[in-house]
């Protein structure tokens, strides 16, 4: 084998493995034809579209084919006939455990690995987003939302009962992990939307946040010309 036969680490096709899978790829399984070329089935299969070379007719037509054709009768006999019963059915039941099955079966509500690691029990109460959360149910595979809760939320539904519709909690000294009542505000979503405008902040604040959003709009910007600029040459 000759060095002109690869490149980049690759094994490029010659004229004589050109005239081979030419000459068997339409009459034989391609795994077998993979074999005979020391390639892959993959690689056999991009080979071949590339040439145009199709299965022959009698190639389909034959039990090597794997073609379930109705009424050809390949692969028709092994085919489940309408109204079929599983040979296992019934057999299946509430507690079925042969052998030592039952011993090595995962127990309900058993933790292993990371989610045994990370478990917290009920009560237990986690930072996210800024928000002390807290746990108040233990159902498996569900969002978090399910079982954590913002606590702030719990301590003023726990004396006002459910929060209205429209309506946000804000923290009058602005740290977000104390959830004291007395430091909670009930204010309309309209209410919160304004106080976080920037139009409310001080001046020289303001006009900070202002140039800083147009420089990032003006990186946003030259960055998408460049990756243009680049896909066109």
């Amino acid at each position: 084998m000759t060095r002109d036969r690869f490149r980049a680490g690759k094994r490029l096709w010659s004229q004589a493995d050109d005239r081979a899978l030419r000459r068997t790829y339409p009459h034989a399984p391609t795994p077998v034809v993979a074999r005979q070329l020391r390639r892959s089935v993959h690689a056999i299969y991009v080979r071949a579209g590339a040439m145009g070379l199709h299965k022959s007719a009698a190639y389909m037509a034959s039990p090597d084919a794997y073609r379930f054709r109705r009424g050809q009768g390949v692969g028709e006999a092994f085919r489940f006939q309408p109204g079929h019963v599983p040979a296992n059915k019934g057999l299946r039941r509430p507690g079925w455990a042969p052998g030592r099955m039952k011993q090595t079966q995962f127990k309900p509500g058993a933790r292993s690995g990371k989610a045994a690691q990370h478990w917290l029990p009920i009560g237990s109460t986690r930072l996210m987003d800024g928000y002390v959360y807290v746990k108040v149910a233990d159902v498996p595979n569900v969002p978090y939302t399910v079982n954590w809760l913002p606590l702030h939320i719990l301590e003023w539904e726990r004396v006002h009962g459910p929060m209205p519709a429209g309506h946000a909690l804000a923290f009058r000294n602005r740290d977000r992990t104390d959830a004291r009542l007395e430091n909670l505000e009930l204010i309309t979503r309209r209410e919160l939307m304004a106080r976080n405008s920037v139009h409310r902040l001080p001046p020289a604040l303001k006009q900070t946040v202002m140039l800083l959003g147009a420089l990032n709009r003006q990186v946003r910007r030259r960055t998408r010309d460049a990756e243009h600029d680049r896909r066109s040459t």
